[in-house]
């Protein structure tokens, strides 16, 4: 992938969906991918009313969607043997790693996994 690629995670998105402009400017022009974990998180919040859903169906629609794959798998069981995290950020990271796109993130707990290209969102 070219460095016009990101992987964003859910509290990017939530970020980007709330307004912020820092966010927005650094993904200006750029292809979004977000992980399938991200899409669930994002439609799967208690209480998202039916405004919020459109908006956040709307953004996914400008995302691609990375499914869950053998190799995604292969990383997931690697990353959480060796730095012990969540098994949603787990996913999302090796979801980074697989498609050779930086993560977009504020969670300072992905900057331990060594072969992440992590860009993090100081907020």
């Amino acid at each position: 992938m070219s460095g016009n690629n990101f992987l964003i995670d859910t509290n990017v998105a939530l970020f980007l969906l709330s307004g912020n402009k820092t966010v927005a400017n650094l993904i200006n022009d750029k292809q979004l991918y977000i992980s399938f974990v991200t899409q669930l998180e994002l439609l799967g919040y208690n209480g998202i009313s039916n405004d919020e859903i459109s908006k956040v169906k709307q953004f996914i629609d400008e995302c691609v969607i990375i499914d869950i794959n053998s190799e995604i798998k292969d990383r997931v069981i690697e990353i959480r043997k060796k730095y012990a995290i969540k098994l949603p950020d787990a996913i999302i990271a090796a979801t980074s790693i697989y498609i050779d796109a930086p993560l977009l993130s504020a969670d300072k707990g992905f900057k331990k996994i060594t072969a992440l290209q992590l860009i993090l969102i100081e907020e």
